[in-house]
C-alpha cells in the first residue's frame, strides 16, 4: 500500500479494483479564512472524477467525526454551496482539536477508524491540518496497510503558524499575514495622530507558538513608503527587558510613539513561556495568552507611557474579508491536488507548495512523503530577523510579500459579508457499536 517515494507511486489494491470507492474528508485544528476552499477543493475534484470516486463524506467535527461513525454526506449540497466555500471562512464541517495517540498506545482508536471506513467503503483518506494532523494522516495509513484495507491517506496541508516542513508556505498563513500587517499599519496611523496628547504606545498580540512567522508578517506595516517606529518581539528570540524598554523610549523620544507586535509564544531569558496560562489543550500544547496586555503594562510602568493593546485572537484567523488572493489560490490548489495525488495512486503524502520564482513570484504543486513531515517543525530564520532583534531584513519581506498579494473579498449584502451554511446531512450509521472517544 505504502508508496515506495512521493515522486514514484507504485499500483496499489485500491488502484487495481474496478469499482469506485468512496472518500472521507476532515479538518482539523484551528480553522482559518480559507480551509473551506481546500475543502471546495477536494469535493469538487473529486465530483469531477465520479468513475474513480463515488461519494464524499466529511466528518463532522474533524475526526472525531470518523470516531464516532457521524459522516456528512456531502452529495445534497449544491454546486453553488460548494462553490462558495471558497469565500466562506472557518471550517464548514466543524473542526476539532484532538490527537490520536501512537498505535501501540491506542490501536483501538486506529482500528475503530478503519472498521468505519470499512463500513462505508471508504478508499480514500484526506485529512485537512498543521502538524498533528500530518502525523495522524500518516499513522492512518500505516494502521491500514497493517490491517490490510486498502486505504490511500493525503494530508492536505493548512496552518496559519506556517511551520510545516517541505512546503514553500501553508495555506492559512498567507491572510493571516495580509490580516496582521493591515491591522498594524492601520493602528499606527491612529497612534500616530493621538500621541502628542494621548497613547503613545500600541501592542498587537499575535499568533505563534514557536515559530515567529506572523510576528514577522507584522513587519510588513512598515516599508520604505511608509515608516512606522515598529518592534517586533519573536519565539525565537529571549525577551531582554532592558534592551526592549530602551528600544522602546528611543522610538518614543525620535517618533513621539511606538508600536509592538509581540508574538503569544514570547519567551524569557530560562526558556518559559511569560505568557502560559498553567493548561493544556487537547493537544497538550500550553494554552496561551495575555502577553500583548502584559508587555503594555510593563512599558506603562517602566517608562510611564500610555498604551493601548489587543490581541489578534480569532480575528487574524476568520477575516475572509482580508483574504490573500495568493493563498486563497493555494488553498484551494492542494484541495484539489490532494484528489488527484490519491488517484495517481500515492499515499502517506501532502502536497507541498514549491515556490519557483521570486520575481516574478510562481509556484508549483509537488507530493512530499508525511513521513519526512509530521513531528517536524520549521522555524523562522535567524537571517530574517535584524541583527538587533526587532525588525525583519529584506530576505524576509521578500518572502512573505508574494504570500499577501492580491484581494479576493467575498460577495456583500447590506453591507456585511455573505456567507455559505451547509446542510451538513448525515450519512445512516451502519455500525450497531458506538465509539467513545
Amino acid at each position: 500500500m505504502k508508496k515506495r517515494s512521493a515522486d514514484k507511486p507504485r499500483e496499489t489494491q485500491n488502484a487495481k479494483q474496478k469499482t469506485k470507492r468512496n472518500a472521507f474528508y476532515a479538518q482539523s485544528g484551528g480553522v482559518t479564512a480559507v480551509i473551506n476552499a481546500s475543502a471546495a477543493g477536494v469535493i469538487e475534484t473529486a465530483r469531477a472524477h465520479k468513475d474513480k470516486i463515488g461519494a464524499v463524506y466529511a466528518g463532522r467535527n474533524g475526526i472525531l467525526g470518523a470516531l464516532t461513525e457521524d459522516l456528512i454526506d456531502t452529495s445534497h449540497e449544491s454546486v453553488g454551496d460548494i462553490k462558495a466555500l471558497k469565500h466562506t471562512p472557518s471550517g464548514a464541517f466543524g473542526s476539532c482539536r484532538y490527537k490520536l495517540k501512537g498505535i501501540d498506545e491506542s490501536r483501538a482508536q486506529y482500528e475503530r477508524l478503519i472498521e468505519v471506513f470499512r463500513a462505508h467503503d471508504i478508499g480514500y483518506f484526506f485529512y485537512n491540518g498543521g502538524n498533528d494532523s500530518a502525523d495522524t494522516c500518516l499513522k492512518v495509513s500505516q494502521i491500514a496497510e497493517k490491517l490490510g484495507y486498502p486505504l490511500q491517506a493525503i494530508h492536505v496541508p493548512k496552518t496559519v503558524d506556517n511551520d510545516l516542513v517541505l512546503t514553500d508556505n501553508c495555506p492559512g498563513f498567507g491572510s493571516v499575514a495580509k490580516y496582521v500587517a493591515t491591522s498594524m499599519r492601520e493602528a499606527a496611523f491612529d497612534v500616530a495622530s493621538m500621541a502628542k496628547t494621548s497613547t503613545q504606545i500600541f501592542v498587537l498580540e499575535v499568533m505563534g507558538r514557536h515559530a515567529g512567522w506572523i510576528t514577522a508578517a507584522v513587519g510588513l506595516a512598515a516599508d520604505k513608503d511608509t515608516p512606522i517606529p515598529l518592534l517586533l518581539l519573536f519565539p525565537e528570540i529571549a525577551f531582554d527587558e532592558t534592551k526592549f524598554l530602551t528600544a522602546v523610549r528611543n522610538k518614543v523620544d525620535t517618533f513621539g510613539y511606538c508600536c509592538i507586535g509581540v508574538s503569544e509564544g514570547l519567551r524569557d531569558a530560562s526558556g518559559k513561556l511569560m505568557a502560559e496560562a498553567g493548561t493544556r489543550d487537547a493537544f497538550g500544547h500550553a494554552q496561551l495568552g495575555g502577553i500583548g496586555p502584559q508587555i503594555a503594562q510593563l512599558i506603562k510602568a517602566k517608562l510611564g507611557c500610555k498604551y493601548h493593546w489587543a490581541v489578534a485572537d480569532y480575528l487574524q484567523r476568520a477575516a475572509r474579508h482580508l483574504a490573500s488572493k495568493t493563498d486563497l489560490e493555494q488553498s484551494y490548489a492542494v484541495g484539489r491536488a490532494a484528489v488527484k495525488l490519491a488517484l495517481a495512486g500515492h499515499n502517506a503524502v501532502m502536497p507541498a507548495i514549491v515556490r519557483t520564482s521570486e520575481t516574478p513570484y510562481r509556484w508549483k504543486i509537488e507530493p512530499m512523503a508525511l513521513a519526512k513531515i509530521a513531528n517536524h517543525e520549521k522555524m523562522l530564520p535567524k537571517n530574517f530577523i535584524t541583527r538587533d532583534g526587532y525588525g525583519i531584513t529584506d530576505k524576509a519581506r521578500a518572502y512573505l510579500t508574494p504570500l499577501i498579494r492580491g484581494e479576493a473579498p467575498p460577495p456583500f449584502k447590506d453591507g456585511v459579508p455573505r456567507y455559505v451554511r451547509l446542510k451538513n446531512v448525515a450519512v445512516p450509521k451502519k455500525l450497531k457499536a458506538a465509539f467513545v472517544p
